[in-house]
């Protein structure tokens, strides 16, 4: 659980739009953000779910995965993050805090772009681990084009490949030393569903997560191995003001939501260690939906 205080109002539990105007460079720092997102780093308490466990986590140095990363920390497990080199004051951050647990952290930085690194990094997460049986593959690039016009082959190419030839050769990569018990997570989006017009690349690549995921899901479960999704909806993150999003909408993001803000990171945390966890052992090619009210149908 996150939160053992006493019963609290959803609507107002955080920051709510209109945000400032905040723009940054892809790919941007979440400590730069105004609100700073909130990873579970104060908010997080653990209870030992998953006590000696070992998770890779893509993408662990912000927003989804970063909370995921502290998350399994809080819960007992070793894990190690893979980020862009450009990511690395936000991934210390991450790695002290998983080291503040007890547990140990792995720092993995390179570009899931190059297949070559994609798998070297498992097995280098695998030897500083001593072994392998979470895997999260969250890392994603976005960037909104106002038309198909504007929508290069260079941006079509780049986000299949962070967000969907990244997650085949990591899983491909990684399944070998999953053992029989072991958990598969990727991340998907509301964006599979409900495809926003100025997100052609990243709403495609978010469809085609659900798909490979629930296929691998049907081949792992052979082996004792679970696989599922996590879809989330409007969460604040860097990815939105690092050209996610239009500015004007990262003013406002999350206002349309049933809470009338975004998510935060955190609150996705339990749905990735449940899924991560034995308490899980009969779930298996599902998409856990996280976003806001809005569904993933």
């Amino acid at each position: 659980m996150t939160r053992s205080s006493g019963l609290q109002d959803p609507r107002s539990l955080y920051p709510a739009p209109p945000f400032p105007q905040q723009p940054q460079p892809m790919p941007g720092l979440a400590r730069q953000m105004d609100p700073v997102p909130d990873h579970g780093e104060e908010s997080y308490r653990g209870s030992g779910r998953l006590e000696g466990r070992k998770a890779l986590v893509t993408g662990g140095d912000s927003g989804i995965g970063r909370a995921a990363a502290i998350a399994f920390a809080r819960e007992g497990a070793d894990v190690a993050i893979s980020y862009l080199p450009e990511e690395e004051a936000d991934a210390k951050q991450v790695i002290d805090l998983i080291e503040a647990e007890g547990r140990k952290a792995v720092a993995l930085p390179g570009d899931i772009q190059d297949e070559a690194w994609c798998r070297e990094l498992v097995e280098k997460a695998v030897s500083g681990l001593g072994g392998l049986d979470i895997l999260v593959i969250n890392a994603a690039r976005q960037q909104y084009r106002e038309t198909i016009e504007e929508l290069t082959s260079d941006d079509f190419d780049r986000t299949m490949k962070t967000n969907l030839y990244a997650l085949h050769w990591i899983a491909q990569a990684a399944v070998p030393h999953l053992p029989a018990g072991a958990s598969v997570i990727t991340t998907a989006s509301i964006q599979a569903y409900q495809p926003s017009p100025i997100l052609l690349d990243y709403a495609t690549t978010k469809a085609g997560i659900v798909a490979y995921t629930k296929a691998l899901a049907k081949q792992l479960i052979e082996k004792g191995v679970r696989a599922n999704v996590v879809a989330p909806g409007p969460v604040w993150t860097v990815l939105q003001p690092s050209g996610g999003q239009p500015d004007e909408k990262v003013e406002n993001f999350g206002k349309s939501s049933d809470f009338g803000r975004p998510g935060q990171p955190v609150e996705l945390a339990p749905v990735y260690v449940l899924l991560a966890s034995q308490e899980a052992s009969f779930i298996n090619g599902e998409v856990y939906g996280v976003t806001g009210g809005k569904g993933v149908a």
